[in-house]
């Protein structure tokens, strides 16, 4: 399959800022000729403190991406956490996304793949790479084969996150799509209010990961991270998203020269 990149904001915060990033995403996926799938969550409901932003109203949220699809072209992908939310998004999306701390949950993942959609897991920071086996079954036994995983670190002691790279390519011998999520990898998950985050690191590990042929890969942009109301911590802006780009592509050049030895 072809490289891809998934990037957009954490959160849907409003219309006119969704709109206005995916315009500059699909300007640099035109720039590039790579294919940018939009993301952006309509609720977040994994938030470490109660009184932290989630979002927007699901079928609002749907009503703006939609919005997205129509005026730029463009995939999209969500995440959900319940099982009814899955027949409410299909409609919309291309790519339902698990999120990470829900991917051993039995009904979700089964919800998800009945759609017939693409499934993004998103490997738990608390779950070995090869037992994630376990949750592709799920969605195949489902009738769905149509299943991506998705690399965000994992838990190192209280509070930080580490990546294992042998782990994508564990998971890649599983025989789906693997996507490293490069920024939130970079996360200093809890002991605050907010997540914490080093994002200065992340386009130095995508490269590392595109390096080892990944399929995809996954940032959370914003126009101006510092005044995001989600994932502040650990997003790039559009600026800096840009500028990585060039180096992961040649990485990506390079590894699939090389694929044979991966």
């Amino acid at each position: 399959m072809d490289k891809f990149f998934i990037a957009g904001p954490c959160v849907i915060e409003s219309e006119e800022i969704v709109l206005k990033i995916a315009q500059r995403l699909k300007q640099i996926s035109e720039r590039f000729n790579i294919e940018i799938i939009f993301k952006a969550s309509f609720d977040k409901a994994n938030r470490s403190s109660i009184d932290s932003y989630r979002g927007v109203d699901i079928f609002k949220g749907m009503e703006i991406l939609a919005k997205v699809k129509k005026t730029f072209n463009m995939r999209l992908t969500t995440d959900i956490h319940l099982p009814n939310q899955a027949d409410i998004v299909k409609d919309t999306v291309d790519v339902i996304q698990i999120p990470a701390f829900l991917c051993r949950q039995t009904d979700l993942l089964v919800a998800a793949a009945k759609t017939g959609k693409i499934v993004n897991i998103k490997k738990g920071q608390f779950m070995a790479p090869w037992d994630m086996k376990y949750a592709i079954e799920k969605v195949k036994f489902s009738g769905n084969d149509n299943v991506w995983l998705t690399e965000r670190g994992s838990s190192f002691g209280y509070n930080n996150l580490v990546v294992d790279f042998r782990g994508m390519l564990i998971m890649k011998e599983l025989g789906v799509p693997v996507i490293y999520d490069a920024t939130h990898s970079m996360q200093l998950p809890g002991g605050a209010k907010s997540s914490l985050g080093t994002p200065q690191y992340a386009p130095f590990l995508a490269k590392a990961a595109a390096s080892i042929n990944v399929d995809g890969l996954f940032f959370e942009t914003h126009i101006n991270p510092k005044e995001a109301l989600s994932d502040a911590s650990n997003m790039l802006s559009l600026d800096e998203f840009e500028h990585a780009i060039p180096e992961i592509l040649e990485h990506w050049y390079i590894s699939k020269k090389y694929e044979t030895y991966l």
